[in-house]
This record gives structure tokens, C-alpha cells and sequence, in this order.
């Protein structure tokens, strides 16, 4: 007669065991947000305002380290609304300010007293402030109006930016950029990537273990053009990168969080700008709330997958609040991904 006895437990199986339970705990403590879209969405200023809600901000010495971003912001956007106005015949009838404003050496020359004396001169001529009003024909860097009416402060000695100078100071994004930060015992790595055209080729590198990804869309820039190519709008381009992205067998199980950016610009905009310069079918009417929701539905129609949820969200990257309240929610939104995932 055979006797079996109590079976010793595998020591195999129990290593296999505490290796998942191990695994379980890092994904539930380490999140990875993957930044994407288009060229000027604001993806770098939501990555900025990380720094600012869960890094302490920016020291003293780091805004000083932004001041030349700063000064060769304004002084490139001085210069491009000059440029415009001759394309456009807008008279500007200035003519020593414009000369000495299209001289490259002035542009990649010193800030200088003389800098800030023709900035203000030409904001406030009448030429270039019809200039202005038709910025969506050529390519001008969103903070340029901020940065004209602050040319005062900024052009004193001594000056230091402030944290909304960094935030509207406007540099390409090139390769890789991360910011980890830890909220509440989860560690967060935010990783940034070019948005233009030709940085798109890197993002590929940062598709693996991806947490969930952050798709920021600029609500405002229906009635734009890219910087890189000047016969594409760019709410269309940003529509058909969010269909490859939302649609990318890299992300069949990742949470999709659609960031609707520069909802503050949109509102101004809508008003004077008919949405039907970029949808013709568009037939509701130009108030924020019935056509920022006919944006959102266009995005939300890329999606070609019926049980996958996107979760759209409206933001202002400039508004440190308005993003502060936003991440909230999408920590909610990848936490519960993170336990519905592991079955919890």
C-alpha cells in the first residue's frame, strides 16, 4: 500500500509568487506619463508646471538661466511682426525702428536699452497692431503679446524673470527630456519629447512601459499653419497624430488622456474666428462651449477602438491652478488603470 505525504512546498514557486507580488507593488508606486503632440501644443510648459506643483519650482538662479530664452523671444517676435507687415502692405511708417529691427546683427545682438525703446515703440504703432490682429497668417510665438506689454520690467536692471515669464518663454524641445517627481508614495517620471515633425522619429524610444500618455492638443491653433510646413493646419495635423497615437498597438492597454491646451487663447479667439476655417461641416455656434465641444468630439472620433476610454480634460499650461487641478485628476485616472490592470 502506497502512503503520500504532505507535498513540501516549492521553493521555485514561492520565488515566482514574491517576484509578482514584487512586480504588482512597483508598477502601483511607479508611473511613467509619456508627453506627446503636435509642434507648439504646450507639452514643455506642462512639464514646466510639474517642476512648479511637486519640484519646489524654480530656484532664483534657474529663472536667471531663462532670461536669453526670454530676450530672444521678444526680439524674434518684434522682428517677425515687422516682417509680416511688410508681406501684408501694413503700413508701419517707421522707417529707422524697421531698419535697425530687420538687421540680424540687432537681432542676435545684446538686450539693450535701444532694444526695449523700439519694442515698445512698435507695439504700440497702429501698423503693427493690425499686424497682430492677423496673426494666424504667419508664424508668431504665442507669448509675444505678454511679453510686449511686460517689456518695462523685463528691460530693467536687474531683472530676474518671475515664474510666468518662464512659463510663456517659448524654446524647440529637442530629444528626450524627463522630470520625476513623487506624489503621495507614487513615483512619476514625465517624459517630453520634441512635437515638430522631425523630432517625431525619437518617440519611439520612450513607448515601452508606458504608464499612460498625455496627448496635448492646442484648441486655439484652428485657424494656424505648422512651422514646418506652411500648407497644413495645425488642428488637423494634431487630429491625425492623435489617431496613429490613440490607435498604436504600443498603447492598446494604456490610458489616454487627451489635454484640450490653451483653452484661454480659444475663448478669445472663437469669437472673431469662425471654427468653420477648419471644419466646413462645422454649422454650431463660434461661443467656447459649443465649439470647443465639437473640437473634443473630433478628437474623441479618432479613436477606432469601442472599449477604449479617452479622457478628455480642458487646460491652460500657463495656469498653475488650472493644471494643479488637472493632474489631480489624472493621477485618479492612471491609479485606478494601475489596479484595474493588476485586478484590484
Amino acid at each position: 500500500m502506497m502512503c503520500f505525504g504532505s507535498s513540501k512546498p516549492d521553493p521555485r514557486s514561492r520565488e515566482l509568487d514574491d517576484q509578482i507580488l514584487a512586480d504588482q507593488k512597483k508598477k502601483k508606486s511607479h508611473v511613467k506619463l509619456l508627453l506627446l503632440g503636435a509642434g507648439e501644443s504646450g507639452k514643455s510648459t506642462i512639464a514646466k508646471q510639474m517642476k512648479i506643483i511637486h519640484l519646489d519650482g524654480f530656484s532664483e538662479e534657474e529663472r536667471e538661466g531663462f532670461k536669453s530664452i526670454i530676450f530672444s523671444n521678444i526680439m524674434g517676435s518684434i522682428r517677425v511682426l515687422v516682417e509680416a507687415a511688410e508681406t501684408l502692405n501694413i503700413p508701419v511708417n517707421d522707417a529707422a525702428t524697421t531698419t535697425r529691427v530687420l538687421d540680424d546683427a540687432y537681432v542676435l545682438g545684446d538686450f539693450t536699452q535701444q532694444v526695449v525703446s523700439d519694442v515698445k515703440k512698435l507695439w504700440a504703432n497702429p501698423g503693427i497692431q493690425a499686424t497682430f490682429q492677423r496673426s494666424s497668417e504667419f508664424q508668431l510665438n504665442d507669448s509675444a503679446a505678454y511679453y510686449f506689454n511686460e517689456i518695462d520690467r523685463i528691460g530693467a536692471p536687474g531683472y530676474i524673470p518671475n515664474v510666468q515669464d518662464v512659463l510663456r518663454s517659448r524654446a524647440k524641445t529637442t530629444g528626450i527630456i524627463e522630470t520625476q517627481f513623487t506624489v503621495q508614495k507614487t513615483h512619476f517620471t514625465l517624459v517630453d519629447v520634441g512635437g515638430q515633425r522631425s523630432e517625431r522619429r525619437k518617440w519611439m524610444h520612450c513607448f515601452q512601459d508606458v504608464t499612460a500618455v498625455i496627448f496635448c492638443a492646442a484648441m486655439s491653433e484652428y485657424d494656424q499653419k505648422l512651422y514646418e510646413d506652411e500648407t497644413t493646419n495645425r488642428m488637423h495635423e494634431a487630429l491625425k497624430l492623435f489617431k496613429d497615437i490613440c490607435n498604436s498597438k504600443w498603447f492598446a492597454e494604456t490610458a489616454i488622456i487627451l489635454f484640450l491646451n490653451k483653452q484661454d487663447i480659444f475663448e478669445q479667439k472663437i469669437s472673431k474666428v469662425p471654427l468653420t476655417v477648419c471644419f466646413k461641416d462645422y454649422t454650431g455656434p463660434n461661443n467656447a462651449a459649443a465649439a470647443g465641444q465639437y473640437i473634443e468630439d473630433q478628437f474623441l472620433a479618432q479613436n477606432e477602438n469601442p472599449r477604449k476610454l479617452i479622457y478628455p480634460k480642458r487646460t491652460c499650461a500657463t495656469d498653475t491652478d488650472n493644471v494643479s487641478v488637472v493632474f489631480k485628476a489624472v493621477q485618479d485616472i492612471v491609479l485606478n488603470k494601475i489596479l484595474e490592470g493588476l485586478g484590484m
